[in-house]
């Protein structure tokens, strides 16, 4: 049985339906979900966190490759699918719990015999950046995320910054992992197809943030601040924001050399270091 035939039998037999609120969409190319595992690099020393298994279409894959798979799943109809499929897997967990909620660091402390631990994922879409934000912020013990989330949203992720696509979030991912695209993801892979291309990104963990600054969460703050007004000067920005006066602002920024028309999403990771810090003075 191919992998639509699995989930439209799987839907069927249990009588379910893609739930809008928990953003779910069922994957059905199995070139993808191959091609997730495959880059994830998971392997029998690895602890791998699955969040949102749904019907377990990568899970079945992952439980041959890992060490162990520890499934997080919110929705109580999935659980019964789950533990029908899997139950028999001696490295096999289920939880059923909100990942944002979810002890995490706990749950890696208790699992400590494994080398690696691995979070593979098809996100929901409508909280990606909350999940992925826990994982980085908690800086849990990771080697890597590998996840499935929105088209334009990994653009955002996986982007340099200061390029084109860059927001606020791309330069906490830059700051924590060395991400990279895998591969996009049409719409029709779906059951039910969603109203977005989507696409495959791993966030390489970094032992070390990749710059060391003052105050990360003055770092932090600024960034944020930043990239509430987009359409605004960076000074501006930040003085609406009380981050600082104009005339400060201006000082730091012609001590950095650049220039006091210069907008958020012109910056180097290395530039807001450097603005943090002279503002942490």
């Amino acid at each position: 049985m191919n992998l639509t035939g699995e989930t439209h039998f799987l839907m069927n037999k249990y009588n379910i339906t893609a739930n809008k609120n928990f953003g779910q969409n069922f994957l059905i190319d199995e070139n993808v979900v191959e091609n997730i595992v495959m880059s994830s690099e998971v392997n029998k020393n690895d602890l791998v966190i699955e969040i949102g298994p749904g019907l377990g279409t990568l899970t079945s894959l992952l439980l041959e490759k890992a060490g162990k798979v520890i499934c997080v799943e919110l929705d109580k109809k999935m659980l019964e699918i789950l533990n029908d499929r899997f139950s028999l897997y001696n490295n096999f967990e289920l939880i059923n719990d909100d990942i944002l909620k979810v002890d995490l660091q706990a749950l890696i402390s208790n699992n400590s015999e494994f080398e690696n631990v691995k979070v593979v994922a098809n996100l929901p879409y409508y909280i990606t950046t909350p999940i992925i934000m826990k994982l980085l912020e908690n800086k849990l013990d990771l080697k890597s995320i590998t996840v499935m989330v929105q088209k334009e949203v990994a653009q955002r992720l996986v982007e340099t910054p200061g390029g084109k696509e860059t927001g606020a979030i791309t330069y906490s991912i830059n700051y924590y992992t060395n991400p990279e695209l895998v591969l996009d993801v049409s719409k029709d892979s779906f059951i039910p197809s969603p109203k977005v291309d989507s696409a495959v990104i791993k966030l390489n963990i970094l032992q070390e943030p990749k710059i060391q600054v003052k105050n990360e969460e003055l770092f932090f703050k600024v960034i944020k601040c930043a990239f509430m007004q987009k359409r605004k000067t960076l000074i501006n920005s930040l003085s609406n924001s009380g981050i600082s006066n104009k005339e400060n602002l201006e000082n730091i920024l012609n001590e950095l050399e650049l220039d006091t028309r210069i907008r958020a999403e012109q910056l180097t990771l290395e530039q807001f270091g450097n603005l943090s810090d002279k503002l942490n003075i």
